[in-house]
Parts: structure tokens; C-alpha cells; sequence
């Protein structure tokens, strides 16, 4: 099993529930990767369960208000709640809400990273994370999935606090290019 939190029962949610890594992966930004990927153990704790029809039809201000729970869920709890309902409720529509869908029909990498783009609260750097977590931590290789994949390290390498740390620089380093840029 994967070092994805301190938590080992919220890493082996993570490995078992594909609705758990997406809303981990949408959670995983401007808070600690270990605080993302703790998220739906909690949402799950709060809420009973992790499925996506019953996210997406919950009143959105019930929602705002199981992520504002102290400790809150998130740095952002009102817009990360937002995105995750808007999450579910494409895994509904699109996949019936069997969040697996998204990547175990997908038959090129093309085709999975098209799939992981369409999900809300997905852009480009978030696909070639989410392409490369799948590859490296769940064996999911579609034909073609290198030239989607982040070839950087990620949370897709991270397999001991030493990597989970070097992650941690790469991910301030590639905001600070960014900035840069702009």
C-alpha cells in the first residue's frame, strides 16, 4: 500500500474507492498533499458514505457545511465543496456514477487524459498528475498514456516521507516558475 496520508485507513480508502482518489486529486491544491488525500476518509466519516449520486443531489449548503466542520476539510471549504459536488455529479452523469469509469474502459492514453480533462476541477497540470497516479500507483497504461503522464515528481512517486517531501520542493519550484512567467 502507498504512503498517501498519515492515516493508514485514509490510504487504504484511497487504494480501494476510485471516488476517493478523484476527490483527492481535486483537493490537492494550496493545502499539504497529506491534508488532500485525508479528505474523503473524512467526507466519508461525516457524511456516511462516498457515493457520487448522493454528493451530487445533497443540498449545497449542507455540503459547504460538512467541509466547514472543524477540523475543515479544506483551506477553501465553500469552493472545494462546490467542486466536489460538481465532481459527483459528472461521475453520475457520465459513468453512473461509478467514478472507475473514468479510466477502466478508456482504450489510449489520448482517450484517458480526454476523460480526466472533461471532470471538474481537472485542468492540465491536475491530468497529467492524475494520468501519471494511475500509471504508477494503479497500473493503469493504456496505450500512449507516457505522453500524457507528468513527467515531473509528483504524488505519483511519492512512496516514503523522504519522497513526499522532494515532491513538496518540485510543486513550490514549478509555482514559482509560474509566477515567473506571468
Amino acid at each position: 500500500m502507498d504512503r498517501w496520508t498519515d492515516n493508514p485507513e485514509a490510504d487504504a480508502l484511497l487504494e480501494r474507492e476510485p471516488l476517493a482518489l478523484l476527490i483527492g486529486l481535486v483537493l490537492d491544491q494550496q493545502v499539504k498533499m497529506e491534508k488532500a488525500f485525508s479528505g474523503p476518509y473524512e467526507l466519508q466519516k461525516r457524511i456516511g458514505h462516498l457515493d457520487a449520486g448522493k454528493i451530487a443531489a445533497m443540498d449545497p449548503d449542507q455540503l459547504v457545511a460538512v467541509f466547514r466542520e472543524r477540523p475543515a476539510l479544506h483551506r477553501f471549504p465553500g469552493s472545494m465543496a462546490k467542486r466536489v459536488q460538481e465532481l459527483c455529479a459528472g461521475i453520475e452523469r457520465d459513468y453512473g456514477g461509478d467514478a472507475g469509469k473514468v479510466w477502466s474502459d478508456a482504450r489510449t492514453g489520448q482517450e484517458l487524459a480526454a476523460r480526466i480533462k472533461k471532470l471538474p476541477g481537472f485542468g492540465d497540470m491536475k491530468v497529467k498528475i492524475t494520468v501519471a497516479v494511475l500509471a504508477k500507483k494503479f497500473g493503469v497504461t493504456p496505450p500512449g498514456w507516457e505522453a500524457y503522464g507528468a513527467n515531473w515528481h509528483t504524488v505519483a512517486d511519492v512512496d516514503s516521507a523522504e519522497s513526499m517531501a522532494e515532491a513538496r520542493v518540485v510543486k513550490r519550484q514549478m509555482k514559482a516558475e509560474q509566477k515567473g512567467r506571468r
